[in-house]
Order: C-alpha cells, then sequence, then structure tokens
C-alpha cells in the first residue's frame, strides 16, 4: 500500500480531491489531502510544506502528487520525506529562486482569452459537479507568492509529468515545453481538463497506480 499525498492547487482545498480519494482508497491505498494555510497572510512556503509534512506523520511509501499550483509546495515537501515518486498534475513546475508570481512571465504563459473561469478550468464537467467542486474554494491571501522558491535544485527523486489533454489553462503544447525546458522530461498525457480530479477521477487513479 502506497500513501498518496496530494497537494491541491492556488485556491482550492483538500476537498477538490474528493472524488479523486475514494478511487484510490478502493485501488487499495491511503490518501492524505490537507488543506494549506492559503488564508493565512503570514503563512509562506515554510507553513506550506510544515502542514503536509505533519498530515503525513509517520506514513511511508509516499507518491506526491501536486496539481496545479501546488507543484510548488509538492517538491519541497520530496525534500523533506522519504518519497517513492514526484508527480506534476497539470502542475507548475518551479525554478531555484523563483518568485511564483514570476512563473508566469519566465514560462511564457498566456491567460486564455474570452472564457470564464468555468470554461476555462472545468471544460466539459457537468454544472453539478462544478458547483459543488467551486463550492469549496478560497480566498488566497498567503505570503508564499512573492517568496523565493527556497531550494537550490528540484529534489532528486523520480518524477513524472502528467498532463490534461482538454487543458485550457495550461494548454499542453505549453505543458510539454515547461517539462521539457525545466525536467528534461516528456510528459505523459490522459483525458480532461485543468480540474482532472474532478472531471475524470476514476481514470486518474488508474494513471497514478500505474506509476507504482
Amino acid at each position: 500500500m502506497s500513501t498518496f499525498v496530494l497537494i491541491h492547487g492556488g485556491g482550492g482545498s483538500g476537498r477538490d480531491f474528493e472524488r479523486l480519494e475514494p478511487e484510490l482508497r478502493r485501488r487499495g491505498h491511503d490518501v492524505v489531502a490537507p488543506d494549506l494555510p492559503i488564508d493565512d497572510p503570514a503563512a509562506g512556503f515554510a507553513e506550506f510544506s510544515d502542514t503536509v509534512v505533519a498530515a503525513v506523520g509517520d506514513r511511508r511509501d509516499l507518491v506526491v502528487v501536486g496539481h496545479s499550483y501546488g507543484g510548488f509546495t509538492a517538491s519541497l515537501v520530496c525534500a523533506r520525506l522519504p518519497v517513492r515518486l514526484l508527480v506534476f498534475l497539470a502542475g507548475m513546475v518551479p525554478a531555484p529562486g523563483e518568485v511564483p508570481g514570476d512563473w508566469w512571465g519566465n514560462t511564457g504563459f498566456e491567460h486564455p482569452e474570452g472564457l470564464d473561469d468555468t470554461e476555462v478550468f472545468f471544460n466539459g464537467v457537468p454544472a453539478d459537479v462544478v458547483a459543488r467542486a467551486q463550492s469549496h474554494g478560497r480566498s488566497q491571501v498567503s505570503a508564499e507568492a512573492t517568496q523565493p522558491w527556497p531550494l537550490d535544485a528540484l529534489p532528486d527523486v523520480p518524477t513524472r509529468v502528467l498532463l490534461c489533454r482538454d487543458d485550457r489553462f495550461f494548454p499542453p503544447e505549453f505543458q510539454r515545453r515547461v517539462a521539457r525546458e525545466r525536467l528534461g522530461l516528456e510528459p505523459d498525457e490522459i483525458d480532461g481538463p485543468h480540474c482532472v480530479p474532478v472531471s475524470h477521477p476514476a481514470e486518474l487513479a488508474e494513471r497514478l497506480v500505474s506509476y507504482l
């Protein structure tokens, strides 16, 4: 049995994975999905990674999954715990010393025009599922957005990048380029939009378990 440590993205919570978690448990694995302290103006990268480490406790055989902005925290956790695998799931891959607010320009990100947030993040997802997912969003006022990412290099652990073929926020070609430039990796691919834990939980669980 492995433990999947699921780290949510910006403005999210552990409930972002409420459809994925039972699928992983059904396949015989444990799940940890903490709420990062994004609503605390004093919380930065240290507090984010402390939160995850405390939630993991003495569990081992860890697979750390950083969804979207959660990639910044996921990679920090891998420097503190004995991790079997790191997965950037439609994830932001940090560079040493990079301030998250600079990531967008550094990677050449272009925000999609003419679409509202639902169309960008949840394209193709039934309206009732979208409404439930959006109901537990949170305002992100934490301090890490202006802090340099503190490691000298990405952790030396096995790493996969999993992109979403229908992602309108981080389109596939953008994710491929970032993965090549920052990790020297070719991403794996899965159907679904940016919020794939909501849209395709069973398929995502199968893919994550296959990495074991």
